[in-house]
């Protein structure tokens, strides 16, 4: 499926710790650009920022880790509701799917499963929206088509950003992590040669070691570097979002991070 749309058309903005986080639109997608807000219209690197299942575009994690990058990078980020998620309407397959997973959940059944084929349902319809959202936010002056792009997604983000990033060339390096193996991601994992930096969590509670351990092996990356934290699916410090900030700021800009 290709989406195309004309432009981004700016809905809202606030400015917060110096940074400038603008409601767009592109067509009937919704999402917001964050950018310093000193200089918005300066030309900077971009960074794609995919939500977490059961969140959205503006969620407190996205506003946390898009203030690293734009106050310690000067980066803009993009981040984007999913299908079914912020003001965007459920399909009945979602609801199912959704219902089906808080019941397991309730029960204390494993969730992989489920949470894997629901979250590949979901990236067939994100993929082709994150890439005319990628169009778009080209066609601003501070973003354009020559900057670097890089993507930052976990859990369902990284389920989107595997086949978005194996499809898309213009990205060049991207952080993922904390999801399952599954062989059809696995395979396209290992069409991703840009630089990786993944993140599991050694005593996840729903998903196995050994399965974050073999999605990480998939990539055909040269460059793949993985980040173990001990502690529970929801416990990832926080200072693993600094670490992408340094990590993006080595790939897409000249001369790294400006301490």
């Amino acid at each position: 499926m290709e989406l195309s749309y004309h432009s981004v058309q700016f809905t809202a903005e606030t400015a917060s710790n110096g940074v400038l986080v603008r409601d767009f639109t592109v067509g009937e997608l919704t999402g917001a650009l964050w950018s310093p807000a000193a200089s918005p219209s300066v030309r900077a690197p971009l960074v794609l920022m995919g939500h977490g299942g059961g969140t959205d575009s503006k969620a407190p994690a996205m506003a946390g880790r898009a203030d690293r990058l734009v106050n310690g990078c000067g980066f803009h980020v993009a981040t984007l509701d999913a299908p079914g998620h912020g003001n965007r309407p459920r399909t009945a397959h979602d609801e199912r799917e959704i219902a089906l997973m808080q019941r397991k959940m309730a029960s204390g059944e494993p969730v992989g499963e489920i949470v894997v084929r629901y979250n590949a349902h979901l990236a067939e319809r994100a993929v082709p929206e994150w890439l005319a959202t990628l169009d778009a936010l080209q066609q601003l002056p501070e973003i354009g088509t020559e900057g670097p792009v890089g993507y930052y997604g976990l859990n369902m983000g990284t389920a989107i950003g595997i086949p978005l990033t194996a499809v898309e060339p213009r990205i060049t390096a991207a952080v993922l992590g904390l999801f399952w193996y599954d062989d059809a991601l696995a395979e396209t994992a290992r069409r991703i040669t840009v630089p990786i930096e993944f993140a599991l969590q050694w005593d996840d509670e729903h998903i196995p070691r050994p399965s974050g351990l073999a999605l990480f092996d998939a990539f055909a990356s040269q460059e793949k570097s993985l980040h173990v934290n001990s502690g529970k699916h929801k416990e990832l410090p926080r200072f693993e979002a600094d670490s992408a900030a340094h990590f993006f700021a080595r790939h897409l800009t000249v001369n790294g991070l400006t301490e």
